[in-house]
């Protein structure tokens, strides 16, 4: 079987197996975790990430929390040779970015991690840059391409290796939108309650597209869909 969630946010570790226990993940299955488990709760995510670093069923594709992380990269080799009076205007600005998007408890864990553990750390940010920008998987129920954020400047034709970082990764689909009519398009991104037709703390699906960011970036909990039925599973229900 295989699985998608997104936007975890800090979601804590255990609360998060506690799902995939829900949906009878196991050994055999695939998950894929479509961006931004990092920022605004908890430790920031890096426990959660830590942990999937070591499931080789669990594929991470990068979010633009991600991306605003390791714009900021420089913060370590800084703190590690004291060199603050070397960081750039364009780095200051980056970081100025990522600390308005909720960047404070990942940060105070990045750091924690780097005085107890740097060889850790820099396994961790080698874990994100490796993480692919989009996914196409097959199942019983259809075709499927998974991004963070859907398909900025969509055009039928357009191969995915065309899309930039910032259309995959910051784009904000609106609910008319269409992409292909054989082929679903996966995203996160966007919490469904923002969208046209949406409700709080459940996926939207039209007939192109399924948004599965229920909304944990703003203190509710992630979901978790089958892809092999579209069955989803919900934190709440049981």
């Amino acid at each position: 079987m295989i699985f998608v969630t997104s936007d975890l946010h800090g979601y804590a570790p255990e609360a998060f197996q506690k799902l995939l226990a829900k949906a009878g993940f196991g050994p055999e299955d695939e998950l894929y975790v479509l961006g931004d488990v990092i920022d605004r709760h908890g430790d920031g995510g890096i426990s959660l990430l830590r942990w999937m670093m070591g499931e080789s069923n669990i594929t991470l594709l990068m979010g633009n929390h991600e991306g605003m992380l390791l714009s900021c990269d420089f913060l370590f080799t800084t703190i590690e040779e004291d060199t603050a009076e070397r960081i750039t205007y364009d780095q200051m600005n980056a970081l100025a970015h990522w600390m308005r998007n909720g960047a404070e408890p990942t940060l105070a864990s990045l750091r924690a991690l780097h005085q107890q553990d740097p060889d850790a750390l820099w396994d961790l940010l080698d874990y994100l840059r490796d993480a692919p920008l989009y996914a196409a998987v097959s199942t019983d129920a259809g075709d499927f391409i998974l991004t963070h954020a859907g398909l900025g400047g969509f055009e039928k034709g357009k191969k995915l290796s065309r899309y930039t970082a910032d259309e995959l990764l910051w784009h904000r689909p609106m609910s008319g939108e269409r992409y292909f009519d054989d082929v679903t398009v996966i995203f996160g991104h966007t919490p469904t309650q923002f969208m046209e037709g949406g409700q709080e703390g459940r996926m939207l699906r039209t007939d192109t597209w399924i948004d599965v960011d229920t909304g944990a970036a703003g203190g509710g909990a992630p979901m978790l869909l089958r892809l092999d039925d579209l069955k989803p599973f919900y934190a709440d229900e049981e």
